[in-house]
């Protein structure tokens, strides 16, 4: 795959760019000027972030994205066996620097359960090199010691979770849908084991229930 879909940035760009690899993905910051798609190199990303206030609530917290290094993963993931070669892809949005200080502070408050701004290198290939593309991009890292961070969990249970979760965003599940539709577009390459196997749960899980109601209503 190429660089990106926009305007190729320096790997010594100075701009303001945000690294999205959850929501950010399908629900882009305002006023992006460039976006480019990339990758990250030594961490896993998954659903093991409560969310208390987009897919969930306080009372009963939903299932979203973080990122933890993959070191670290294996400390606390004996449930998890998913592949770690899988790469984690998402987009790098470059912010018209007009509105940084707007952008700043809206993504701060989406994402204040539980995440920390860090800084990043985006890796992407060019003429079949791997290269980072970006240095130093933003991103928000729900690290493992935020009190929303709930590690690993048995996939069937965090699947079932996922499924039945609301919070005031809508309901869980349409968050890992929209997900995974959006990693799938970003490049043939950029398959995500843990994303896509709690996808294929909940849409069980959607069928089952479906055939629950049709059987409901015809008897």
């Amino acid at each position: 795959m190429s660089i990106g879909d926009s305007q190729q940035e320096s790997a010594e760009n100075p701009h303001y760019v945000v690294f999205g690899y959850g929501s950010l993905i399908f629900k882009p910051p305002p006023h992006v000027k460039h976006r480019t798609p990339g990758y990250l190199k030594g961490y896993v990303r998954r659903f093991a972030q409560k969310s208390h206030d987009h897919r969930g609530t306080p009372e009963n917290p939903g299932r979203v994205v973080t990122l933890v290094h993959k070191a670290d993963w294996d400390a606390f993931s004996e449930s998890d066996a998913f592949p770690h070669e899988d790469v984690v892809w998402g987009i790098a949005y470059t912010i018209d620097p007009l509105y940084e200080s707007e952008v700043r502070d809206y993504l701060d408050y989406r994402e204040k359960d539980g995440y920390t701004l860090e800084t990043l290198d985006v890796y992407g290939v060019d003429n079949g090199t791997e290269k980072i593309i970006i240095k130093n991009a933003y991103c928000y890292v729900g690290r493992n010691d935020n009190p929303s961070f709930i590690g690993s969990e048995p996939i069937d249970h965090l699947a079932q979770h996922i499924w039945k979760s609301v919070g005031p965003s809508g309901p869980n599940k349409e968050y890992l849908y929209h997900l995974a539709d959006s990693v799938r577009k970003l490049a043939p390459e950029s398959y995500d084991s843990h994303l896509f196997a709690l996808e294929a749960r909940c849409k069980a899980l959607d069928d089952g229930q479906e055939k629950k109601e049709t059987s409901s209503s015809s008897s």
